[in-house]
């Protein structure tokens, strides 16, 4: 068994991911990787071009005899998403990754990994690295911030690309193509907060943690807890036993991670310290019994804080939030009614910081259906109007339609076919991939997303499975030939 990463096979595409796990590469932070990528370029004398925002593409000419193909590209995104565990000392703007074999998985220690969509981008390296392989025209694009926003694929310029058919190579089931993708947008909810002196009191910090997490669309059917919901359900049903200020309250990281941890600091009358810890304990032990298949290792910290905060919030403003946070859907809102267990619309509580003055609060939305999305953020909208607060509906990214007759699927399936003897899977995902807003910038784009087995993406349990990416690779091989 192989002891480093770079010995794994295909060795050309995993000693690229090593040094992948080498540059800081979260959303916004991209630049050190996409140099290491055009160095890749200049050493091999291939063309490339980076454009305003920071999205790379470079070009390989087509192998002998396949130059008047219609042209290539292979996509991913350049940005990981940066999460880690709270007991663990990692800086993502400065840090490696540090990445270890379990088995047939590689994972990092307590970080999320960046095989979403390192392997990828790894594997785009490697093919414009061998001058063996056959191909026809090539281009790989790598896009900046795809995770904060599709940032870097709104901004490709309609002279960008020459190509006609796109490989993105970012989905997560290996043998399982993605043709469409959900639509979404973001929402910010403002609170105005009023505050007076903290001046009696003992002050309680909770603190709700050891959730799984996940992709807020991806994982969003697989029914796992979200801090902030949890947290505000605790605060809610303790604060009809026990009175109590509210201090502060933060969760979430991102808007597309569902959130695995929240806390929140509590003043109490300190002859009721212990009824009330006892209160968020029992209210604690239903959500344990209710979670305990898909969050087996949820936990509740109470302990006295280390300070005394110097404000606390006004009781009317502190019932608001809770109660806002308590009402605010997430989830799952409906099953597509024709395609089997793929959810059309869904709503993820993603962040929450109750600064001095101001609750900031952002909702991702996802639906594969325009107008659903539309009243799914209307109610958002509707419950920040009853609580006082205000709403900023972000502009949203487009949906990519399904397409069964498309002519790059049918090669696609037949090669998954006569290499291993099963069918691939066909199915549309829910949640946002750049090939919507590519496919709407280029009118007529064949697209096809697919890529190797990795589990738990965007969580500190992101792990990639090995034989897969070795799978994925000769697949995508034979694919380019076949594609000349």
């Amino acid at each position: 068994m192989a002891k480093k990463i770079a010995d794994l096979e295909p060795i050309a595409l995993r000693r690229h991911f090593e040094e992948f796990l080498k540059i800081p590469h979260g959303s916004g932070n991209e630049k050190a990787l996409g140099d290491y990528i055009i160095s890749v370029a200049q050493r091999n004398d291939l063309p490339w071009k980076r454009d305003q925002v920071g999205n790379i593409v470079i070009s390989k000419r087509a192998s002998s005899g396949m130059e008047d193909a219609p042209g290539v590209i292979l996509q991913g995104h350049l940005d990981m998403v940066c999460e880690k565990n709270s007991d663990v000392e990692h800086d993502f703007s400065k840090d490696p990754i540090k990445a270890e074999i379990q088995g047939d998985w590689v994972q990092a220690r307590g970080t999320t990994l960046g095989a979403d969509n390192g392997i990828g981008g790894c594997a785009a390296l490697a093919i414009l690295e061998d001058p063996s392989l056959k191909h026809p025209p090539l281009e790989c694009l790598f896009t900046v911030e795809e995770e904060t926003g599709l940032t870097g694929a709104t901004f490709i310029k309609p002279d960008f690309l020459a190509g006609t058919r796109l490989l993105n190579l970012d989905s997560e089931d290996e043998g399982e193509f993605t043709i469409g993708c959900a639509g979404g947008a973001d929402s910010t909810i403002t609170l105005p907060l009023q505050r007076e002196a903290a001046v009696t009191g003992r002050a309680l910090s909770i603190k709700l943690a050891g959730l799984q997490g996940g992709h807020s669309g991806v994982d969003i059917n697989l029914g796992r807890g979200n801090a902030i919901k949890l947290l505000a359900r605790l605060l809610w049903e303790s604060g009809g036993i026990v009175p109590f200020g509210l201090s502060a309250f933060d969760g979430g990281n991102l808007r597309n991670a569902i959130p695995r941890e929240a806390w929140a600091t509590v003043l109490v009358d300190p002859d009721r310290m212990d009824e009330l810890s006892d209160a968020l304990r029992t209210a604690f032990a239903s959500v344990k019994e209710e979670y305990r298949v898909v969050d087996p290792d949820v936990n509740l910290d109470l302990s006295p804080a280390e300070k005394m905060p110097e404000t606390v919030l006004k009781d009317s403003d502190g019932k608001t939030l809770i109660n806002l946070l308590f009402c605010l859907p997430h989830g799952v809102i409906a099953m597509h009614p024709e395609m089997e267990g793929l959810v059309e619309t869904s709503t993820n509580l993603a962040v929450i910081h109750a600064l001095d003055a101001k609750a900031e609060i952002i909702c991702s939305t996802r639906s594969s259906v325009a107008s659903a999305l539309r009243a799914t953020r209307g109610v958002l909208a509707a419950l920040s109007e009853l609580a006082g607060a205000e709403i900023h509906l972000e502009e949203g990214y487009p949906g990519w339609k399904p397409n069964l007759q498309s002519p790059l699927l049918q090669t696609l399936k037949d090669v998954y076919q006569n290499m291993f003897n099963r069918e691939a899977h066909i199915s549309a995902i829910h949640a946002g991939l750049e090939c919507g807003i590519i496919g709407e910038k280029y009118p007529g784009m064949d697209m096809i997303s697919f890529g190797p087995t990795i589990k738990f993406p965007h969580s500190p349990s992101e792990k990639v499975h090995t034989p897969s990416v070795a799978k994925f690779w000769k697949f995508l091989l034979k694919l380019l030939e076949e594609l000349g």
